[in-house]
């Protein structure tokens, strides 16, 4: 190893080369050597044969070029181990980093070598002008640009995010099991669903790996830990179990604390080949897999063997404040400087002080769990939004939860559901008989045909213009091949459920040039509900159709049926289209709702 050299730059203080290997870095012996670092980023070919920033260089060598940056403090999970029961006080609005005092942060690190750069919130996807930040931050340059998210609204967002220049994507999902979810995010087990729906999304926009964030607790899910392994098998996905750590209101108990060590004798036991991967020095998650299978398993391992040698992040939190240390309380305010007027020479100084007093290694684990640290939600996690009792999901309703168009179930979560509470539905094949507010009466006269049997188109002219809902309902029956095939989202024309959805939609609007005799209608609101029946091997597809006008909407609220078998009949013809009826209308001069009693 060369022995450091001390040399002068004209007209500066001193400052210390160290030679390795053919690389470089310069150390900071005072803040004005910083001036021999380029205010400019160079062209990537050029940057390798240049010395990492002093001012991104601690004392201890770590060259951090990984910045976090939280984007918000809001966010529409409120899990168990982020932050206490109560809540937080969020900041307000006026005093979080804005969009341009974001991207004048995250150039102002880019220029000093960081080339990653992930967003995180709260939930990042809440806020409403990041596509825009993410489309400004990709003509950095970077090497990588990423998301943390719970998931919720990725499938929606994919689209717009991977236009905007996102190049990894992290989803926090920590039970396969859809009630479980809602113990552990105080959010109704629908909300599962809406996650894996991005996770699905992501995979075929072509996130490869997708990383899955998984906090891991004793006697909540280690469970289930073998589980998300089995995820890996064939699929593109990292899976990362991450053990529990302490914030100020999480009420971190070491009981619940379930060690890397553990976790992989568990894994082990069930995968004997399951085996070490090398990593690299700066990576946090220490990488497995088990060979023959697609993705790989990582631990992070911030409780029982920290990594903190071989640290290169920094992080920027929702309200400016930068903490060079995930554990330490220690903040300064970016955003205060910003807003004073600062220089960037003094904004780059104001940074260097700050990593230089960055500690080797945060203060352990029985030391973190007695420290003052702000909830994990107001640093960069994912999760969080006050919770009030209508947030709370009545009993009833978890029992016969409905999959929406947004969701299939991986095999392994559909199996811990059906032992949990049975199957999502167990509807009877029993005579059906139709009920109205008014007594049954045969004397009443077809609509559409007149004294004659001539056709005729009502005449609602005089109707009184109320605002009128229908519901409808039909089941398609699949065969068990087609069934599976729908599970597994690997029909060639796409996802079934989705597409059926969307359809569904278009037809309800179509609905008075499908059938001749039907009024044309301002559609206030279609939904479209496709219930996957494990038992049948079936989709039931509920549609509800809203208008304000003078004649009902029974018939837009029954026309989404034949997607699903136009999806299917690649697999096979064996299918049955059933039980299509209207459920209940309101609105009109007669309510009805339909009961199948006999």
């Amino acid at each position: 190893m060369l022995k450091p050299l001390t040399f002068v730059v004209f007209g500066l203080s001193p400052t210390t080369l160290i030679g390795n290997a053919g690389t470089c870095k310069f150390r900071q012996l005072s803040s004005k050597a910083a001036n021999i670092i380029p205010k400019t980023r160079p062209t990537r070919e050029k940057e390798e044969f240049l010395p990492f920033s002093a001012f991104l260089t601690d004392k201890h060598g770590r060259q951090h070029n990984y910045l976090r940056i939280s984007v918000t403090e809001r966010c529409n999970l409120r899990c168990t181990y982020c932050m206490p029961e109560e809540g937080v006080p969020l900041t307000p609005s006026q005093k979080l980093l804005s969009a341009a005092e974001i991207v004048r942060v995250a150039k102002t690190f880019v220029q000093q070598g960081v080339d990653k750069i992930r967003f995180t919130g709260g939930e990042p996807l809440l806020r409403k002008d990041l596509p825009s930040i993410l489309g400004q931050i990709s003509e950095l340059n970077l090497k990588s640009i990423g998301i943390t998210t719970n998931g919720i609204l990725l499938a929606r967002l994919m689209p717009e995010l991977k236009s905007s220049g996102v190049t990894s994507i992290n989803v926090s999902l920590d039970t396969l099991i859809p009630k479980k979810f809602e113990k552990i995010s105080r959010r109704p087990a629908s909300a599962w669903f809406k996650v894996w729906k991005g996770i699905e999304m992501a995979e075929l926009m072509g996130y490869h790996p997708l990383k899955i964030n998984c906090v891991v607790q004793g006697g909540v899910n280690d469970d289930e830990i073998c589980d998300f392994v089995e995820l890996t098998k064939d699929r593109h996905l990292d899976v990362r179990f991450i053990e529990y750590m302490p914030f100020t209101g999480n009420k971190w108990d070491l009981s619940r604390m379930v060690a890397y060590k553990d976790m992989v004798e568990m894994i082990q036991s069930r995968y004997p080949n399951f085996s070490k991967l090398e990593d690299p020095v700066t990576h946090t998650s220490k990488a497995y897999k088990i060979p023959g299978h697609v993705g790989q398993v990582g631990f992070i391992t911030s409780m029982s063997e920290h990594f903190c040698g071989g640290c290169n992040r920094l992080r920027i939190t929702a309200d400016g404040n930068l903490k060079v240390c995930l554990f330490g309380n220690a903040e300064i305010s970016i955003r205060d400087a910003l807003r004073s007027g600062i220089s960037e020479e003094d904004l780059l100084n104001l940074i260097g002080q700050a990593v230089g007093r960055k500690h080797p290694r945060h203060a352990g684990m029985m030391n973190l769990s007695s420290m003052k640290n702000r909830p994990m939600i107001l640093i960069d996690h994912a999760k969080f939004r006050p919770m009030t009792k209508r947030h709370v999901t009545p009993k009833r309703r978890l029992d016969n939860l409905q999959l929406t168009q947004r969701n299939i179930i991986p095999i392994t979560a559909m199996n811990h559901y059906q032992q949990a509470s049975g199957s999502f539905y167990n509807y009877q094949n029993h005579a059906r008989l139709f009920q109205t507010s008014s007594s049954n009466s045969y004397s009443k006269e077809l609509s559409h045909v007149d004294a004659q049997g001539r056709v005729k188109m009502v005449d609602v002219t005089n109707k009184q213009i109320t605002t009128r809902e229908a519901e409808a309902e039909a089941l398609v029956l699949l065969s068990d091949l087609a069934f599976q095939a729908v599970v597994d989202s690997k029909l060639k024309k796409g996802d079934v459920l989705t597409i059926a959805q969307i359809a569904g939609i278009m037809g309800a609007k179509q609905t008075s040039n499908l059938i001749p005799l039907c009024h044309p209608l301002p559609i206030s609101k279609v939904d479209v509900q496709l219930t996957l029946e494990f038992e049948q091997k079936g989709i039931r597809i509920r549609t509800l159709a809203k208008t304000t006008s003078n004649t009902g909407v029974e018939m837009e609220a029954l026309t989404a049926a034949l997607t699903v078998y136009d999806m299917c009949k690649a697999i096979d013809h064996q299918i049955i289209i059933k039980d299509i009826h209207l459920l209940k209308k309101s609105g009109g001069k007669t309510d009805f709702k339909f009961s199948d009693e006999k």
